[in-house]
């Protein structure tokens, strides 16, 4: 299946059903008189989020949603038929933003959430309504009013509790095929992952978390440089970031600082997140080439900085439980 996090559809609620101008006249009925109907109310835009969906692929292919009008009134004073609702589902965590792109209508960050978006014009009234004991013979009857209608855009921005962040190549995919069930593509060339992952990590029957691998951000990601920031969305909603260096790659100080200004001029608050940090491919350095990388990255971000080797998997259960912890404590606040 395709990833696709973005998509702009056109949505329009049903128009109201008219009202009817309409007359009694049975033989041998004694009392005549107006009896039109009024129409039925059109029907509603309703958008509902959804487990087991993960993709807005779906609107690739059809893009405009239209609700049926509501049903004219009669006579005998019917009412005319309401139209059912047209109900849009999509992955949990999708939020429905204006055609600017900017202000937020709704965020379904919930299973089972929904969101009336465009509600159904009501029904027209029937002459009956405006009967009187000064017009006992109305003849005017209201056409139904009109249902609502706009451009929006579907943003997804996926559910998970950590999030995997650096440069490319360095090892975040590895680290997910590792420690999850989830087969994300695995290449020596940057890159590979073009979209973003999700992995469910188990650590016993009552702990397990969702952590979410996107692709890597290069130096000018916020002005577009090689895939962008855009997945950086999918990590907004996370409770902890963990950011991987790549150990063997040389200058892991230049390294972490790439990844965090781009995080800082993306902005949403990324910068602010708990950072947890880890030099991986440990594997593939020498113990001092570890111990002196580790200790200058210590120094220059001023955190804790683990070890481990995605391949080897080396220090792998300990990163799960340090995520696992920070996790938690997040649940817990």
């Amino acid at each position: 299946m395709k990833f696709l996090d973005q998509a702009k559809i056109y949505v329009r609620s049903g128009d109201g059903g008219d009202g009817v101008i309409a007359f009694r006249r049975e033989r041998f009925i004694e009392f005549g008189g107006p009896d039109g109907g009024t129409g039925g109310r059109g029907g509603d835009i309703v958008f509902e989020a959804i487990p087991n969906l993960n993709t807005l692929i779906d609107f690739r292919y059809t893009q405009h949603f239209r609700a049926r009008k509501g049903g004219n009134g009669a006579g005998s004073d019917r009412t005319g038929a309401g139209a059912d609702n047209v109900h849009i589902r999509v992955p949990i965590g999708t939020q429905i933003l204006a055609d600017d792109q900017e202000t937020l209508l709704a965020d379904l960050n919930t299973p089972g959430k929904t969101v009336v978006l465009c509600r159904g014009g009501d029904g027209g009234h029937g002459n009956t309504h405006f009967k009187s004991s000064t017009n006992r013979a109305p003849r005017r009857a209201d056409k139904g009013w009109p249902g609502e209608e706009r451009w929006i855009w579907l943003r997804l921005k996926l559910i998970a509790d950590a999030g995997l962040i650096g440069l490319p190549n360095a090892g975040k995919s590895t680290f997910l095929a590792a420690s999850s069930a989830a087969r994300p593509k695995i290449a020596d060339y940057p890159f590979t992952t073009l979209h973003p992952q999700l992995g469910v990590i188990r650590l016993s029957n009552t702990e397990e978390f969702v952590l979410a691998d996107i692709p890597g951000l290069i130096e000018g990601a916020h002005e577009g440089a090689g895939l962008g920031d855009r997945f950086l969305g999918h990590v907004e909603r996370c409770a902890v970031l963990l950011h991987m260096v790549d150990g063997a790659a040389g200058n892991v100080v230049e390294a972490w600082r790439t990844v965090r200004g781009e995080l800082s001029a993306y902005g949403a608050g990324l910068e602010d997140k708990p950072e947890l940090i880890v030099l991986n491919k440990i594997d593939a350095m020498s113990a001092r080439e570890v111990s002196a990388r580790r200790a200058t990255l210590a120094r220059a971000s001023g955190q804790v900085v683990h070890t481990m080797s995605g391949v080897s998997g080396q220090g792998v259960p300990e990163m799960l439980r340090a995520l696992q912890d920070a996790i938690t404590a997040d649940r817990s606040r």
